[in-house]
């Protein structure tokens, strides 16, 4: 039986973790899970609703270790997960994604010569500014295994120098050089397939704030690029306002931007744009399938929106998700005001295809276990 360690921090990991976490439990005989919260996440609604409602089984350890600075949060939690690979000694690692939590299991791991698993591998938006793409890169070159979502992400991996065939020990037993890189889908979409019929009978968010199908629009902001550039962040208020003028936008707020717009005084303050708290992963479910267009900084609810058959509009100047972009189905627009506007008019009447397979059909999770087995 093999100890594997999973190691989360945010809202998409437990969603991502859900996922493998099921798929596990069919094969109780074969692996023993712990859980590690780092609690980069610490908002209830951010962390614990998400556990309730998804039945993740609940963490072994939490770390409580959220808000700081990067390299702040990045070494408490080295310093914790270590202590937790000490004491647990598992044989795999499995990480997910691309924030602090992520590098710190890695990184612990990697010292302890602990093999890793990395999730979500090869993604690359080529922008070194964004701390996740440190994050995601540094993670890729430890870990021993490397589960894409798209062949994009395999084909990043490889002109980086990866092995296709790469495997993940040598003929004697020794850690090999080389990472095992495989094409599993995307384990978002497993879980959107799976927790979406549930949604529709558990959550009531669109009774409850009295919006109409396919007339309003779901806008999420968190990115430090966006929330810590008080210009970015004033251009990307002042078009939503513009847009709320002949379309309702719901605006679930993450609380680091809601902090951020406390401690400015910015005023968000209009008719037709609905701030709310955080959602749990049912509701999000059912505004991304009732909205006529997303509107985000995140890369997960930029295929989140795709899985629901809404255009997306993404307020950054790259993404990770390139096959979106090239397939018509998501805009990027940046910050810019009139950028910003424009694209939500184009994307209004967007004809793009979401019939389409892009990641996978479905089956991430059990690839995965199969090639940890």
């Amino acid at each position: 039986m093999s100890k594997i360690l999973t190691v989360v921090g945010a809202r998409p990991q437990f969603v991502k973790a859900a996922v493998v976490s099921r798929e596990m439990l069919k094969h109780q005989d074969c692996f023993q899970e712990v859980i590690v919260h780092t609690g980069q996440h610490y908002d209830a609604n951010m962390s614990q609703v998400f556990f309730d409602e998804m039945q993740i089984p609940q963490p072994d350890y939490h770390l409580e270790i959220g808000g700081g600075n990067h390299g702040e949060m990045t070494g408490k939690m080295l310093i914790k997960i270590e202590e937790v690979l000490l004491k647990e000694k598992p044989d795999i690692v499995l990480v997910y994604g691309d924030t602090n939590s992520t590098l710190a299991g890695a990184l612990a791991a990697v010292k302890l010569h602990v093999p890793v698993a990395h999730v979500e591998a090869g993604l690359r938006s080529y922008n070194r500014v964004m701390p996740e793409e440190h994050n995601r890169v540094l993670t890729d070159h430890v870990s021993d295994w490397l589960f894409c979502p798209t062949q994009t992400a395999v084909n990043n991996l490889l002109s980086e120098g990866f092995s296709a065939n790469g495997q993940r020990t040598t003929d004697n037993g020794q850690r090999s050089s080389q990472p095992k890189v495989v094409m599993t889908g995307d384990v978002m979409l497993d879980a959107f397939l799976f927790y979406s019929k549930i949604s529709d009978q558990k959550s009531a968010i669109i009774k409850d704030l009295q919006l109409e199908n396919k007339d309003f629009v779901l806008c999420t902001i968190h990115r430090a690029e966006n929330t810590d550039n008080p210009d970015r962040l004033d251009s990307i208020l002042s078009a939503l306002k513009e847009i709320s003028e002949e379309k309702t936008i719901v605006l679930p707020l993450h609380p680091r931007t809601k902090k951020i717009l406390e401690h400015r005084a910015l005023n968000t303050e209009h008719r037709a744009l609905k701030i709310i708290d955080p959602v749990s992963y049912f509701d999000m479910i059912q505004l991304l399938k009732h909205s006529q267009l997303v509107m985000t900084d995140s890369g997960g609810v930029q295929k989140e929106a795709f899985f629901a058959k809404s255009p997306c509009v993404t307020l950054r100047e790259e993404t990770e998700w390139v096959e979106l972009v090239d397939q018509g189905h998501n805009k990027v627009v940046g910050s810019q005001k009139d950028t910003i506007i424009s694209g939500y008019h184009e994307m209004l009447t967007c004809k793009a295809d979401f019939d389409k397979n892009l990641y996978g059909t479905g089956s991430a999770g059990f690839k995965i276990i199969e090639n940890l087995s």
